[in-house]
């Protein structure tokens, strides 16, 4: 599961999130990104959590994809501790459904950064999607193969269009 050199560190706040985040590891695989997965809680565990984003610079990490519910406080957390792009996914669930952890995520102080996907199970194909463009930045054949993943899907949606209008 985890990469020999990985450049995204996927932290979840609890294992019952996994069948969601597997699908952000099953997107970082289709473009060949190394990563690692972490159950860090910034609740449980705040200063394993601090200390993640304190070392994963220096351990080669280039952006942090977070996926949390409830009080959804683990991208926060995280970003505070780090200079690298943070990602928040909002996990939905709990007595609200997500909305909780929606409000978390994308109401960050000013200074504290944490990108937010949508609820749900777009959110983590999305945020790997994200993390894929900002290496990209750097990354003439990820930027590549970006670009290949961006005509798929056109074509999916044309081949849509024409199916509809077969009759």
């Amino acid at each position: 599961m985890d990469s020999d050199k990985p450049l995204v560190g996927i932290v979840m706040g609890s294992d019952s999130d996994w069948p969601l985040v597997k699908k952000a590891c099953d997107t970082l695989d289709g473009f060949g990104v190394p990563y690692e997965t972490r159950v860090i809680s910034a609740h449980r565990t705040p200063e394993m959590a601090i200390d993640y984003s304190r070392t994963a610079e220096s351990r080669g990490l280039k952006v942090i994809i977070a996926a949390a519910g409830g009080a959804a406080h683990l991208g926060g957390v995280l970003a505070a501790g780090t200079v690298l792009p943070v990602i928040g996914i909002p996990v939905a669930g709990g007595a609200l459904n997500g909305l909780d952890a929606l409000y978390a995520t994308v109401q960050m102080p000013s200074g504290v950064p944490v990108a937010t996907v949508a609820c749900g199970s777009a959110g983590p194909t999305n945020a790997a999607l994200l993390a894929v463009q900002i290496l990209g930045t750097a990354d003439a054949a990820l930027r590549e193969k970006f670009h290949a993943h961006k005509k798929t899907i056109a074509e999916k949606v044309a081949k849509a269009n024409a199916k509809i209008h077969e009759a």
